[in-house]
């Protein structure tokens, strides 16, 4: 019964939801040590754990996407005193070590947007409705059998 296929568990979902709220209190709390941190608006997107719950990827986006890679850089110097701060009271046989990782899914998302919205994706749609090979005298001639 091998795990690699399959999705994370029902526990580690829910791990990783209490770390993700948690985190996302002690970071809107603005007791951090880096000025950086604390002039910026965090948002913890998602943390994904490990199966055996030693290990959670913490994925976080400053607001408008601004000084990200220092911002995460920053925050991974701060691990160990957000890990205690955060998640302290969790009764787990093991507290997960953290590490933060900048979430690129936004610009995914937005790359794929004007990707979606450029013309050649427009006239690519418009033949794929006719079909490349369509000929209108053909459809025409068909429609009057």
């Amino acid at each position: 019964m091998g795990s690699g296929a399959r999705g994370p568990s029902q526990r580690q979902l829910r791990v990783g939801e209490v770390i993700r709220q948690r985190l996302a209190e002690v970071l809107a709390r603005d007791d951090l040590e880096a000025k950086i941190l604390k002039k910026t608006s965090i948002t913890v997107t998602e943390v994904r754990i490990t199966p055996d719950l030693r290990h959670a990827s913490v994925y976080v986006m400053p607001l408008g996407g601004v000084h990200l890679s220092e911002i995460v850089a920053k925050l991974n110097e701060e691990a160990p005193r957000l890990k205690k701060a955060a998640l302290g009271g969790l009764h787990l046989k093991y507290v997960p070590n953290i590490k933060f990782i900048a979430d690129e899914s936004f610009d995914r998302a937005a790359s794929m947007d004007q990707l979606l919205d450029s013309r050649v994706v427009a006239r690519d749609l418009g033949e794929a409705e006719t079909g490349p090979d369509a000929k209108p005298d053909t459809n025409a001639e068909a429609g009057k059998s």
